[in-house]
């Protein structure tokens, strides 16, 4: 069976993500695949609804394929990332707006490009396993494929928060987030996808079960009182040295500076914006120059290639990073900016 196994049965489209020793990562065909399918079945009347999952037990979808865009921004070809991007994010924004309901069940991990092509669903299934998060601020990207929007759209200042942080979201964060809609136990999945084929898209709510409980909501009105100030080193002088204060003042100095910088102030423009394909414009700013001006070659080197986690990032530490770093790696692209 390919990579990625699309197929129709009944009144349901199916895309299928095979490739469990990848941890599904989607490949630049893969998200290629998913649109063409999505193109097909927009008008398509025989086709009711659209179902994703993933084959395996550990991941949705852990990620993009980013093997190739290392290696070709490594030689100083940054236009196949640059492609890469701007066909995924044309992708990400016909999902969203896809007419009909878009059901995806999320187990495992779910993170970064698999998000993308989940989140935006209309009905988005998770289970016991399900771990979703934007990690890219760990490899020199910042949260995209529409992430920012997600983010941009969750309580108070939770999506600074999971933004910088690359914080994961088990079950009932991930709902209390807005990155997912219903619990239901993958033991049950079989016989709903059951259903869903034949039409029956009422079968998710008879399936669900109560949300697991969210500790971020009981960390909210923490997360909102730190999460307001204007640089993330402003936040971090903020900390009075709580146990909280300390852990998250660790996950934001474990990723790139420049990254989370730009992460907080990403958010809070989309916020203003609140369409997906201002979001995904104002993401592939910083995408487009990530590898060419930014720490992504290094974050995977150091992350994925050389596995030695000790990243050399420029600037080196949050304190550095000037608000002219920032307004550079997000101003307009001019006539490069992404055309969806």
């Amino acid at each position: 069976m390919p990579d990625i196994h699309i197929r129709t049965t009944a009144k349901a489209g199916r895309i299928t993500l095979n490739r469990p020793e990848a941890l599904n990562a989607l490949s630049y065909e893969m998200a290629l695949a998913v649109e063409a399918a999505l193109d097909d079945w927009a008008e398509d009347p025989s086709i009711e609804l659209v179902i994703i999952d993933a084959a395996g037990d550990k991941a949705f979808c852990a990620g993009g394929d980013i093997q190739e865009m290392y290696d070709t921004a490594k030689a100083g070809n940054f236009e196949y990332g640059r492609k890469f991007w701007r066909d995924e994010y044309r992708m990400n924004a016909k999902l969203f707006n896809f007419p009909k309901p878009y059901v995806a069940f999320m187990q495992g991990f779910t993170m970064g490009g698999g998000v993308g092509i989940s989140c935006h669903g209309s009905h988005r299934i998770v289970c016991e396993n399900s771990q979703i998060a934007m990690p890219e601020c760990g490899i020199g990207l910042v949260p995209d494929v529409g992430g920012s929007l997600l983010l941009a759209r969750a309580p108070g200042h939770l999506g600074e928060y999971l933004g910088c942080t690359a914080a994961r979201m088990d079950a009932g964060n991930a709902i209390y987030a807005g990155f997912a809609d219903y619990y239901i136990e993958r033991a049950a999945w079989p016989a709903l996808i059951e259903a869903l084929e034949a039409g029956d898209l009422e079968a998710i709510e008879r399936a669900a079960l109560p949300a697991p409980e969210a500790n971020l909501k009981a960390e909210q009105a923490e997360i909102d009182g730190s999460f307001n100030g204007s640089t993330v080193a402003d936040i971090i002088r903020g900390f009075k040295g709580s146990e909280w204060e300390q852990k998250t003042d660790k996950s934001l100095r474990r990723n790139c500076p420049l990254s989370v910088e730009c992460t907080l102030e990403l958010v809070r423009r989309v916020r203003g914006l609140g369409t997906i394909e201002q979001a995904l414009g104002m993401e592939y700013r910083f995408t487009f120059r990530s590898a060419s001006e930014g720490d992504f070659v290094e974050g995977i080197r150091a992350a994925i290639i050389d596995k030695d986690r000790n990243p050399q990032w420029q600037p080196a530490t949050l304190e550095a990073v000037t608000p002219l770093n920032i307004s550079k790696m997000l101003m307009p692209l001019g006539a490069d900016a992404l055309k969806l």
